[in-house]
């Protein structure tokens, strides 16, 4: 009889978590966040390629380097389940996207928008590259005209043909042992 009991109790939990699975995986509230479907439902082979296509636009929130298309986990598995049913809904490609990231925030996505702070990861490196190369220019441009002044050799420095640095004599006058 107990047996019984546990065997009833482990079917409805069992019931009740596929149940409570399939409810998870519906998107019931798309349309409040992104509003009603802008395109056409799609099934078949269309739907399938479709949501290969959409889902590679986003990346796994638990791999980071990868689409939710190739991202083994069962997350990634989730979120394309998700673009699945809103294509078949009739959702577009920019509705889905803008679900996403609202939900997940715009990390999500994996091509980011050109607007506020991101246009600054866009840019500097850009702007980095371009300041390498003109110092590069700019050094090579010094190195073909020369130095400005003939350099002065210490051999004509202690013969006495150029001006002597104050400090370099005076060291020179401690070591051959003159004082001055």
């Amino acid at each position: 009889m107990k047996m019984r009991i546990v065997a009833v109790i482990i079917a409805a939990m069992a019931t009740l978590a596929l149940f409570a699975q399939n409810a998870a995986l519906k998107v019931p509230d798309a349309q409040q966040f992104v509003g009603a479907p802008q395109g056409q439902p799609l099934s078949g082979d269309a739907l399938h390629r479709r949501t290969g296509e959409v889902a590679s636009l986003l990346r796994c929130p638990v791999c980071q380097g990868l689409s939710v298309a190739d991202s083994p986990s069962e997350m990634a598995v989730n979120m394309k389940e998700q673009v699945n049913e809103l294509l078949a809904r009739g959702y577009t490609e920019e509705q889905i996207l803008k679900y996403f990231e609202l939900s997940y925030g715009q990390f999500v996505l994996l091509k980011p928008k050109f607007e506020g702070m991101n246009v600054l990861v866009w840019v500097l490196p850009l702007a980095a590259l371009g300041l390498g190369i003109g110092i590069v220019f700019m050094k090579l441009r010094s190195l073909e005209n020369g130095p400005a002044e003939a350099p002065i050799s210490d051999a004509a420095a202690i013969e006495g043909d150029a001006p002597v640095d104050p400090y370099l004599a005076r060291v020179r006058d401690l070591v051959s042992g003159e004082k001055s």
